[in-house]
């Protein structure tokens, strides 16, 4: 049963510096950029907690937990190696910027309010609100989310 917590707690804390370090790639280099232009939007904890694929992060804290407590030091040592250095590539502009776009860009997105429709691309939808580049007025707007909606998003 010890063993079993250790893997838990061990695949826990490995999975969730790996965790850190690929929303802090999406931060710095997607949501900061953005935020040079729109003003600041959203946090790092906002996001990291908002975005949080909890399966797959329960999944690959197994994984990595087993690795560690079950097999030899030299295979879990070149595996958990090649991991974190995988997650450390999001911190490079382009993969790390790549990788956001992947997961928040929408392009070519009509969005319908009670008054008005927006054609362009949402960059991010947040608790809150939805930064949208509207390409009428080729320029970010923030939307309330409570205002669009909802077959739309």
């Amino acid at each position: 049963m010890t063993r079993f917590v250790q893997m838990l707690l061990s695949g826990i804390f490995f999975t969730f510096i790996l965790d850190f370090f690929f929303f802090l790639g999406i931060k710095l280099n997607y949501i900061d950029p953005l935020a040079k232009e729109v003003g600041n939007f959203v946090y790092f904890n906002v996001l990291f907690v908002d975005h949080q694929n909890l399966p797959l992060f329960l999944l690959l804290s197994l994984a990595t937990g087993w690795l560690i407590t079950y097999t030899k030091p030299k295979i879990w040592l070149l595996v958990t190696a090649f991991l974190f250095v995988l997650s450390l590539t999001m911190l490079l502009p382009s993969i790390g910027k790549e990788v956001a776009q992947m997961l928040f860009l929408k392009q070519d997105v009509t969005l319908h309010s009670k008054k008005f429709t927006f054609k362009g691309d949402i960059y991010y939808i947040g608790r809150e609100k939805i930064l949208f580049y509207d390409k009428e007025l080729n320029k970010f707007i923030q939307l309330k989310k409570s205002e669009i909606k909802e077959k739309d998003l």
